[in-house]
């Protein structure tokens, strides 16, 4: 209670110090509340921001409503606003790049001496175990117009026991073909049309000899039976040696990544002058299909055997009359070089009086260390150059007997004339 005066009224000096409570005690004002410095908040105070957090929330769930929807709705306006319904304009290209110039006209000058080989047969023998079209039945592979005449080379293993033969050209004619001859050492074949009427003229030759691994190469083909097929490639290796189902091996032959597939048998290889530089053969593949390892046998060699074909139906098979034993068989033996089993009767070994391996004895006779002078370390090495070798013809042959070597002259024979 404050002091009063005598009169009962406040004293001056409390009214003073009131005055002075007054200023420096504070007063907080919050929408017409009355704060006091200890409570920070009022009953009217809690209420009103409550009410701002239903706001809030009433926001965010209609804002989040919208964006569901609007998503929920996008490809509906897509498809209203953007859908293409009218043919849409074509984009002018720029002009071709050189290689794809190239490329087009490489294969429209080339592919029309491209044929299809359809041949029925019963049986057949030298199939190749790389092409599944060449066996009995209905077989398809590829071929390629050689000279003005129709003869068309392909694969032996595509003609080969070949009771019909049908020709489809490029432009979809079909022509009956006669097998004109067979060489299952090279796995090449030739096969004349009927008639000649119309026919394109072949594709020029290029040579083998002077291959470079990187160059490009072209395979046109039939593959699968799809016709006039052009795929690309370099080339992946050379001198590649290949067997065949005749039991001789092809030498020099080209390795290309260029896709080859069942019914590319037999069709061109070409360079990028157009020019033919193999006969596309076999591929090497787990499922069957290209897998980037394909063969074709050198056109050096396609131009030796396939004018003997159109010639005498058979190409000569050079040899000195020699049954020579497996290169690991020689091997073991600890042996270098084409150990004679035995001599064939009648043949040139034979009257040269060479040996063969003496089983009884255990005895190794003669061993062919060199012919002409170059070095024999395996079989191929010496049918390499007995095939270079022109009938009639000789070589000199170096062979070793018990440690001592001697030279002989031998003449070259056909080994498959009896």
């Amino acid at each position: 209670m404050r002091a009063e005066d005598a009169t009962g009224a406040p004293s001056l000096a409390d009214d003073q110090r009131g005055f002075f409570n007054r200023l420096v005690r504070p007063t907080y004002w919050t929408r017409g509340c009355d704060l006091s410095p200890a409570p920070r908040c009022t009953v009217g105070c809690r209420v009103n921001d409550d009410m701002s957090g239903s706001r809030l929330a009433r926001t965010l769930l209609v804002a989040t409503a919208l964006l569901a929807g609007a998503l929920m709705a996008a490809p509906y306006a897509r498809h209203y606003f953007f859908a293409a319904t009218t043919p849409r304009p074509v984009q002018p290209r720029a002009d071709l790049t050189e290689l794809e110039r190239t490329t087009i006209a490489l294969f429209e000058r080339s592919s029309p001496a491209v044929v299809q080989v359809v041949v029925q047969r019963e049986q057949i023998s030298g199939v190749s175990e790389f092409d599944p079209d060449s066996g009995p039945g209905v077989g398809s592979g590829t071929g390629f117009l050689w000279d003005q005449a129709g003869n068309i080379v392909t694969n032996a293993h595509v003609a080969s026991g070949a009771r019909s033969v049908a020709i489809r050209t490029a432009s979809g004619t079909v022509i009956s073909g006669e097998v004109m001859g067979v060489a299952p050492n090279y796995d090449l074949a030739v096969v004349r049309v009927a008639s000649v009427a119309d026919l394109p003229a072949p594709l020029p030759l290029g040579s083998s000899g002077d291959l470079r691994v990187g160059q490009s190469v072209f395979a046109i083909g039939n593959p699968f039976g799809l016709d006039q097929s052009l795929t690309t490639g370099v080339i992946s290796a050379l001198k590649r040696r290949m067997p065949t189902a005749a039991g001789r091996e092809i030498a020099d032959v080209i390795q290309t990544d260029a896709a080859i597939n069942p019914g590319n048998s037999g069709g061109p290889l070409l360079d990028s002058a157009g020019r033919v530089i193999g006969v596309t053969t076999a591929i090497i593949s787990p499922s069957g299909t290209s897998a980037g390892v394909g063969f074709a046998i050198p056109i050096d060699t396609v131009n030796r055997v396939v004018p003997e074909l159109i010639r005498a139906g058979r190409v000569p098979t050079p040899g000195i009359g020699i049954i020579a034993a497996n290169e690991a068989v020689a091997a073991r033996m600890g042996r270098e070089g084409v150990v004679i089993v035995r001599t064939i009767p009648g043949s040139p070994a034979e009257r040269a009086g060479l040996q063969g391996v003496d089983a009884a004895a255990g005895v190794i006779g003669d061993v062919i260390v060199a012919i002409d002078g170059k070095p024999v370390r395996r079989l191929s090495d010496l049918t390499d150059a007995l095939e270079r070798t022109k009938l009639p013809g000789k070589v000199q042959l170096t062979v070793e007997r018990a440690g001592s070597r001697r030279t002989i002259s031998l003449p070259v024979v056909d080994v498959t004339q009896g």
